[in-house]
Parts: C-alpha cells; sequence; structure tokens
C-alpha cells in the first residue's frame, strides 16, 4: 500500500534533484575553500580578459594619436597607470566574486542539508514498515 506523506516526500526531492539539486550536487562535492578558490581563480582570468580587450579598444580606437604621443609620454608613469587600473579592475572583481560565490556555496549546503534530512525522513519511514 502506498503512503501519500511518503510519495509526495519523494516527488519533491525528485523534483529537486532534477533542477535545483543538479547544482547544489555539484557545489557541495567541494569543499568550501577549494570551490571558492577556484571560482575566484576563473573570475581572475575573466576579468583579465576583459581587462586585455577593453584596453586594446581603447588604443585601437586613436591608434594614430597613440603613435604620435607615445614619443612625448613617460612610459612607465603610463605603464604604471595601466597597472594600478588593472590591478583596481581585478581586484574588485575578484572581491565580489569572493563574496557571490561564499553566498552561493552557503546556500547550496543548507540546500542539502534540507535535501538529507529528507532522505532521512525518507528512509526512517521505509524502516517503520
Amino acid at each position: 500500500m502506498l503512503n501519500e506523506e511518503r510519495v509526495v516526500l519523494m516527488t519533491k526531492m525528485a523534483s529537486y534533484e532534477a533542477h535545483e539539486g543538479k547544482r547544489c550536487l555539484a557545489i557541495g562535492s567541494y569543499f568550501r575553500s577549494d570551490y571558492i578558490g577556484w571560482q575566484v581563480l576563473k573570475s581572475i582570468i575573466s576579468a583579465t580578459i576583459a581587462f586585455v580587450v577593453v584596453f586594446a579598444m581603447y588604443i585601437f580606437y586613436d591608434f594614430e594619436i597613440f603613435m604620435t604621443d607615445i614619443y612625448k609620454m613617460d612610459l612607465l608613469e603610463f605603464a604604471r597607470s595601466v597597472l594600478f587600473f588593472y590591478l583596481g579592475t581585478v581586484g574588485i572583481y575578484a572581491l565580489i566574486s569572493y563574496a557571490v560565490y561564499t553566498v552561493r556555496y552557503s546556500r547550496a549546503k543548507k540546500s542539502l542539508r534540507t535535501y538529507y534530512m529528507n532522505l532521512h525522513r525518507l528512509s526512517s519511514m521505509y524502516k517503520n514498515e
């Protein structure tokens, strides 16, 4: 005979596994520091690529003016300012990424805790029969 409460719980858990659970189970397979570190590293690489693209677009926008002014400007000061903007951009992006992925990890762990409690509850329902 079917237990209605057990069927409802199994349906809810199957829905969770099919949608949100895939992402949460993938996140939950990492240690906190490994997951956040990997995501921040990917964000730093993405920010570096974006900075290079934007900087190249800035230089190529008025390339003729840049080439005429390159002999007049202090190249060391120009390199310092570019490096300062690069480090600032990547630093801010890394901090934002750290905050976002910390929240995502904690939410996924909380969601998985609920899922595992439901699994335990389902197991105890089977044992009681």
